[in-house]
């Protein structure tokens, strides 16, 4: 009976973990430092997710809300474009929504010299 329990209690568990998506890669990678500005961002995560904001601060500005376009439906790849503010420190926020529904965010940051 304990193993039955342990076994569901696991099984539970794992499939929680494995319903949430975990950011892969960004362009620009989390920390580097450019010579001028990319035209566009890129996301990439292990699972499907569905964008549903995502904010880029550079330096001392307040936060501007990135248009997703047509990136509205679940999926691992996202390509958004990105106005140049010229040098300085950019910060990227995104928020999204997992397929199973929870709420999922992160941020990474680049720095144009």
């Amino acid at each position: 009976m304990k193993k039955i329990v342990l076994f569901a209690l696991l099984t539970t568990l794992s499939s929680g973990a494995f319903a949430h998506s975990r950011i892969d890669k960004t362009a620009p990678e989390n920390g580097a430092v450019m010579a001028e500005a990319p035209a566009e961002i890129s996301f990439s995560f292990a699972n499907d997710i569905r964008l549903t904001r995502v904010d880029m601060t550079h330096a001392d500005h307040p936060p501007v809300q990135l248009d997703l376009g047509s990136q509205k439906s679940f999926g691992r790849a996202f390509k958004l474009p990105l106005e140049d503010m010229g040098a300085g420190n950019y910060l990227i926020e995104w928020r999204g929504l997992g397929i199973d529904g929870h709420a999922m965010q992160g941020a990474f940051t680049f720095t144009v010299e």
